[in-house]
């Protein structure tokens, strides 16, 4: 007996159903698991990428034990890095770089904007940037970026950790916007708590 599934309610029933279900619907599918459910429709949130890899996975041991071992804000980069290696292992689907010289590697990638540089951009180009409040080195407000200006204006630079590298651009482009919640604090020093 065969019963048929439109890709909409297979993915809502595998979203919503145990391990040993997505298991089975991964088993049933085979090869064609990632074309008829694509990752980035199964991994939305952090809780989404915990259940692909599964609460046991090392990462996502890691990361949970980050979260009560190191709660003070000056170190949430250390749990946001924790938690983005659980989505990147989840992102790339069984997918590991190789560090070969010929490999191709992806990772989000962040421009600095200043509040003036945004306001004048067209509102075309304002729909593509995605903002989160900060300030360079210098004291520069800004909008979302990972660049530093350490030594003058002139200067930035911008890197990941390779152990973060995606499998292709279009997941790159997808973790940064969608698990921008998790990069912020990994890129950037949270703001010192006010004197009260």
């Amino acid at each position: 007996m065969n019963i048929d599934f439109t890709q909409e309610q297979l993915l809502a029933f595998y979203r919503s159903t145990s391990n040993d279900g997505r298991k089975a619907i991964k088993e049933a599918l085979g090869e064609k698991f990632s074309g008829t459910i694509p990752v980035t429709e199964r991994v939305k949130t952090y809780d989404d990428a915990v259940k692909e890899l599964g609460e046991d996975h090392p990462f996502v041991v890691a990361a949970n034990s980050a979260v009560w071992r190191y709660p003070e804000d000056y170190n949430q980069d250390i749990v946001a890095y924790l938690k983005l290696r659980v989505v990147v292992a989840a992102l790339n689907d069984g997918w590991n770089p190789e560090f070969t010289e010929d490999e191709r590697r992806w990772f989000p990638w962040y421009r600095l904007y200043t509040k003036e540089e945004i306001d004048n951009l067209s509102e075309e180009d304002k729909e593509q940037v995605l903002l989160w409040g900060g300030c360079a080195n210098l004291g520069s407000p800004c909008g979302l970026a990972c660049a530093a200006s350490g030594y003058a204006w002139s200067g930035s630079n911008a890197a990941f950790g390779s152990r973060l590298a995606l499998k292709s651009k279009e997941l790159a482009d997808y973790a940064g916007k969608q698990f921008i919640e998790l990069f912020a604090p990994f890129c950037f020093r949270p703001k010192p708590a006010e004197n009260k």
